[in-house]
């Protein structure tokens, strides 16, 4: 199972032709079944892809509709449990508290492989391995 973070999301839905590349690699991951997201990622996508000073940003109702798509997969909630692990390894790998709640919603979901461009490429968190699709 693989963990799709909010980058990937947002590629899927440009119409940038200089990203054109990464559109279609987003949408391919997002064409497998074996892909999980968090509340967080989905809250985060919700608030970038409706943002007034956004070129091509969605409506709400896009918007909404994209989100109650995309739970068909696994979807990790933000728990207390998130929360603390978010902590430490916030702590441990001196990551940004968002960062870590991504990490850790990922092993919440047993997920061992988050796809994301905006954390390091490679890094791996305890058995949570960042891969860049678009690299």
């Amino acid at each position: 199972m693989h963990f799709i973070d909010t980058n990937i999301l947002l590629y899927a839905l440009s119409t940038d032709p200089e990203e054109a590349a990464k559109a279609a690699t987003a949408l391919d991951l997002l064409d497998q079944p074996s892909g999980a997201l968090s509340v967080q990622v989905l809250q985060e996508f919700y608030v970038q892809a409706t943002r007034d000073t956004k070129a091509d940003r969605i409506t709400h109702d896009q918007a909404v509709a994209l989100i109650t798509s995309w739970e068909r997969f696994k979807v990790q909630e933000v728990t207390l449990q998130v929360l603390q692990a978010a902590f430490r390894t916030k702590k441990r790998f001196r990551v940004s508290y968002w960062d870590a709640a991504i990490i850790e919603a990922a092993r919440a979901v047993g997920s061992n492989l988050i796809y994301s461009e905006d954390l390091n490429d490679g890094q791996d968190f305890d058995g949570v391995r960042v891969e860049n699709p678009f690299r």
